[in-house]
């Protein structure tokens, strides 16, 4: 084929070329030959000299660069809207995290990707940056779809669905970047998830990587402000030193989402080149905050605009999220020309490539780069009337008036995979099936886990332990605790094990019984003085329980579960959603005694409530065996009468009961 000849002549629409002035052809024409852009130009000139063998009409159209999505997880489609309106802790860690464990495969991510591909074709999206796990499953989807994407394997310090460890996860980027460099769609990378989910090794192993093989490295930076404390609580340093210190700036680096990074972490971040995403739907669902766009445009970083996963979006508009990005900039930071419309098309075309280190072959119309292009209508009611004193007019046009829906053909890398809104590489409805058997089977998996605490529990619980199974126990009211310490002391059993704490109980009730008790502990364990020597924290599930009572004690059988609590109780009563929750609170000298060569643990404790103060001794034991439960209550009988416990002052039953009758 001859210089004055091309595969395609997109011709009669107004060109919105992205180059470097900016130039906007009114009736313009674009020439294509096997990948690339061979000439931009007016239609009258290029339909002289240019010969095509096919020709495409776009009158009262735009011809624009394809759209550049520069964050998401596309296999998450899968879970779209399965988890909403709760915080990123809740969220991430209560839902997606559990969810991904079970049903994250190979399968679910060609699943998910080509869902995602099919959603991100139709509204004019040609390339985008994906971080998720079994990168090279998507890979293979992106390349069926005929999509142009950055696919990044993402490396965290725990277990993933695709790897036992983060060397594992690692080996396998390794090996993924190798077998897929130099192809012509997809670009290989590593993603270390982010600085509260990686180690320092891991993120020096992760930017070694991505140097080595000079592929780009994705991370979130900076989505929330409790990311940005807990770094400087952890290490003393904001994010972006930190992230320095370990050469992940030496990378070709995507910074995604950067809501709350200071002037000087951003100043860093343009001397060493880094590209930066805008997640603007996302972060404002997630109340994350708003990122400052204007500022870091301002700064001359380049500056991209994604939509990040389809779980937390819940969609993969570009043209919604450009949109946003421009209101956001003008309302949030209270400046109307803060981000103008040409500014926010810049970040979903040009500025998206720059920031994600592709700008020598995308973003932009121009000759000798990858034809990516998209064509958009601008005849359509919501659209009109047109302007035309100003060329830039259609810049508003295309941000603020156009919906995805008006995108009507998409070309990547020469190929066409949209016209006249009919999908060329994906077949929607066998996509729509197989997506529905996944949501088959993950609402199974919700439901029954829904129904079980211990599920839920074991879902975001780590050391989980079984205790005993038989609890031997009983309370006695009290006048004071002094006087009984006394006596108990004076009785020669040996005082094991001493300690004084104060306890902070929540105890989460449902409305069904059956699913049993959540006890949120808040353990302060004190010095002699007063003060407090550290403090634990415990979740413990108490099961619906079998009592069996005896003249001075109850012996309850029931299953029990203690973890450690290594989240808020914020995060425990908005993840368990109780029907009903009861505060216990309590002063206590625990101890433990031996009575006839059996240990029993001993509480004198100063019980707090919103009517006043009670004082009350428990005795309690606990065991594996029916019998040994049932001599234990006999012993503690025993015990009572030598402490002189008169009958009247026996209580049977549990402080989160007690504690609406005091």
């Amino acid at each position: 084929m001859s210089a004055n000849t091309a595969d395609w002549l997109l011709v009669h629409g107004t060109v919105i070329t992205m180059d470097a002035t900016r130039r906007i052809i009114a009736d313009g024409a674009v020439a294509v030959r096997g990948d690339s852009i061979v000439a931009v130009d007016t239609a009258a000139k290029l339909t002289e000299e240019i010969a095509a063998v096919n020709s495409v009409d776009c009158t009262g159209c735009a011809i624009i660069p394809g759209l550049v999505n520069a964050h998401t997880h596309a296999p998450m489609t899968l879970l779209r809207s399965l988890a909403d309106d709760l915080r990123l802790d809740v969220w991430l860690y209560g839902y997606m995290i559990p969810v991904e464990r079970e049903f994250v495969g190979a399968d679910f991510c060609r699943v998910g990707t080509l869902l995602a591909c099919a959603e991100m074709i139709r509204s004019g999206v040609s390339t985008f940056a994906d971080m998720y796990y079994y990168e090279e499953e998507v890979a293979y989807a992106v390349a069926e779809a005929g999509m142009r994407a950055i696919c990044a394997e993402t490396i965290l310090k725990f277990p993933s669905p695709d790897a036992t460890s983060y060397e594992e996860s690692l080996e396998y980027a390794r090996g993924f970047i190798e077998r897929w460099r130099g192809h012509p769609l997809v670009i290989p990378g590593v993603a270390p998830h982010a600085a509260y989910t990686v180690t320092p090794e891991l993120l020096r192993a992760s930017a070694r990587l991505a140097i080595q093989y000079d592929v780009p490295l994705q991370i979130h930076v900076a989505e929330t402000s409790q990311e940005v404390e807990d770094s400087r609580a952890r290490y003393n340093v904001p994010i972006v030193p930190w992230l320095e210190r370990y050469g992940v700036l030496d990378t070709k680096m995507i910074a995604i989402h950067c809501v709350h990074l200071e002037e000087g972490e951003l100043r860093t971040l343009q001397k060493y080149g880094a590209g930066l995403v805008h997640c603007p739907s996302s972060n404002l669902k997630l109340a994350s905050g708003v990122a400052n766009v204007y500022k870091m445009i301002n700064l001359g970083l380049p500056v991209g605009v994604g939509t990040d996963g389809p779980a937390s979006n819940n969609d993969l508009d570009i043209v919604e999220e450009t949109r946003l990005a421009a209101l956001l900039a003008k309302g949030c930071f209270g400046d109307p020309v803060a981000l103008p419309a040409a500014s926010a098309f810049a970040m979903a075309t040009i500025e998206g490539a720059r920031a994600l280190h592709l700008a020598q072959a995308i973003g932009s119309l121009e000759e000798g780069k990858r034809a990516d292009i998209a064509v958009v209508t601008l005849d359509r009611t919501h659209q009109l009337p047109s302007f035309h004193h100003n060329p830039e007019t259609v810049y508003s046009r295309l941000v603020y008036a156009t919906k995805s829906t008006d995108v009507r053909d998409l070309m990547v890398n020469g190929r066409w995979l949209m016209r006249e809104r009919h999908l060329l590489t994906v077949d929607e409805e066998v996509l729509h099936k197989e997506a529905q058997r996944f949501a088959q089977r993950i609402d199974s998996f919700l439901i029954a886990r829904e129904e079980n605490l211990l599920s839920k529990l074991l879902a975001v619980g780590g050391g989980i332990m079984a205790q005993e199974i038989y609890e031997v126990q009983v309370k006695v009211r009290l006048d004071d605790v002094h006087s009984m310490r006394a006596r108990i002391e004076g009785m020669n059993l040996g005082i094991n094990r001493p300690s004084t704490r104060n306890q902070f109980d929540t105890y989460m009730l449902f409305r069904e019984r059956e699913q049993g008790r959540l006890r949120y502990r808040e353990d302060e364990i004190l010095n002699a003085d007063g003060t407090v020597q550290s403090a634990e924290y415990t979740l413990t599930l108490v099961l619906p329980m079998y009592e069996k009572e005896y003249d001075h004690s109850v012996v309850l059988t029931r299953s029990r579960y203690t973890a450690p609590a290594n989240r808020s109780l914020r995060f425990y009563r908005e993840y368990f959603k109780p029907y009903e929750e009861r505060q216990v609170v309590k002063h206590r000298y625990r101890f433990h005694i031996t009575y006839r060569d059996t240990d029993f643990a001993v509480n004198l404790d100063e019980l707090i409530t919103s009517k006043g103060k009670g004082h009350f001794l428990e005795l309690k034991s606990r065991t594996w065996s029916a019998r040994d439960a049932e001599h234990k209550a006999r012993l503690i009988g025993e015990l009572l009468e030598l402490m002189e416990v008169a009958s009247h002052d026996l209580v049977k039953v549990e402080y989160v009961d007690l504690v609406c009758e005091i």
